[in-house]
């Protein structure tokens, strides 16, 4: 018999509030901020009010990693914050868990166990002024810090608009039970119990930074994706992810797991978009700085030895791993809103957004451990790519990808 592992659950509440209607050009305020106590909010940079022209742009002058680094490096306006927080793990003291103790002594061994796991898994490391998981510490690179956990959540609604308001796209009916891997902040969970109250929905993540008051159907476990899964085989409907570039070494494995859990007839659905910004009318070539952030980030994260291109590779993965029925639907994520089309140009609103206010948590990490980055490097890198963003010749977006597929019905038990 399979014996499966307890994982605590806990997290802190969040609001929200309904979108702003920006005007044009301009990068939306954050209706999805959670009040901080003692903390600054991110500053919005105001953008151009010059409207989007249709002729090609100039030709620009081609922008070497090297030669910006040289440039600031000396910058006295990039300088790491001060006092920084200690590079340890420093207990977060909102977490807890309740213990009921009127059953027996049993129950005191019980609360002082799940206690010192509480302990464990909510011992958060700072860099450089931001706040990462502690569970397996150091092999995921964002944080997660109030301002990251914003992020994800105006990321969830970009992604409800890139789907034309949908939580999936794979043909999912009536499921039982649904694993959502590297659920984040637990939005898409939390929603996903609600469509389905019949349903159990499991949200899986390094950090317990998910809130308590959810569905009753919905729990969350501290769990690593990449070490071997312990639930029960042949168990879920319907298995999903979205945005783990960066945070899976081998997509083989990965999806050969997905497989080995699902139930026959059961779905995957994998969600990715890339970090290397393209144009489709030649105002982001080879020379743009876009151009060589994206194969900066790509270079940095061959290194950090967990790849940023999973959308290139998802159908070609999961049919490899005996799914049948796969469909790839590509996606345009626009970086501001110069496209026409009114939900296209909402969508690249809400990109620019995200990128505006939450660059710094997707690279600072990634750059100064695995690329060897200062502080400051990093910070002046993430200057040009803002500059670029206020430049309203510029019309480059982000590609990706969702991709789904079906075990087969007669596929025979998995064993274990």
């Amino acid at each position: 018999m399979e014996v499966q592992e307890e994982r605590p659950r806990w997290h802190q509440p969040q609001e929200s509030a309904e979108p702003v209607e920006p005007t044009a050009h301009e990068i939306p305020p954050n209706p999805l901020l959670r009040p901080q106590e003692n903390s600054e909010q991110p500053q919005q940079s105001q953008t151009s009010s010059t409207p989007p022209q249709s002729q090609p742009a100039p030709q620009q002058s081609q922008t070497t990693l090297q030669d910006f680094q040289e440039q600031f490096q000396h910058d006295p306006r990039l300088q790491p914050p001060v006092p920084d927080q200690p590079d340890t793990a420093i207990p977060d003291d909102n977490i807890s868990i309740d213990a009921d103790s009127a059953y027996d002594d049993g129950a005191s061994m019980n609360e002082s166990i799940t206690d010192t796991l509480d302990s464990a898994y909510s011992r958060y490391r700072w860099e450089n002024g931001r706040r990462y998981h502690s569970y397996r510490d150091g092999i995921y690179w964002g944080p997660n810090d109030d301002v990251h956990n914003d992020q994800q959540d105006i990321a969830h609604h970009a992604w409800r608009l890139a789907l034309d308001n949908q939580l999936y796209h794979a043909p999912v009916h009536r499921p039982e039970r649904i694993l959502d891997v590297g659920t984040g902040t637990g939005i898409w969970a939390i929603e996903c119990a609600e469509m389905f109250p019949d349903a159990q929905v499991v949200g899986t993540d390094l950090s317990p930074i998910q809130p308590s008051w959810v569905p009753p159907n919905c729990i969350f476990e501290v769990d690593d994706v990449t070490m071997e899964w312990t639930f029960r085989k042949d168990s879920f409907d319907f298995i999903h992810s979205r945005e783990m570039f960066g945070s899976i070494a081998d997509w083989d494995e990965y999806f050969r797991q997905c497989y080995l859990h699902l139930k026959p007839g059961g779905w995957v659905e994998a969600l990715e978009r890339g970090v290397k910004p393209v144009s489709d009318d030649g105002s982001v070539g080879p020379d743009h700085f876009w151009t060589t952030w994206g194969d900066t980030v790509l270079s940095v994260g061959e290194t950090w030895g967990k790849g940023f291109n999973a959308w290139e590779i998802l159908k070609e993965k999961m049919e490899a791993a005996g799914f049948v029925d796969v469909v790839q639907v590509p996606m345009k994520w626009p970086i501001g809103p110069w496209m026409e089309d009114k939900h296209m140009k909402e969508l690249g609103m809400w990109n620019a957004l995200r990128l505006d206010t939450g660059l710094e948590g997707y690279v600072m990490r990634l750059f100064t451990m695995a690329g060897g980055w200062t502080y400051t490097e990093v910070q002046a890198f993430l200057g040009k790519f803002k500059a670029c963003m206020r430049d309203p010749k510029n019309r480059g977006y982000l590609p990706g990808n969702c991709v789904y597929g079906r075990k087969p019905l007669n596929a025979p038990p998995s064993q274990g």
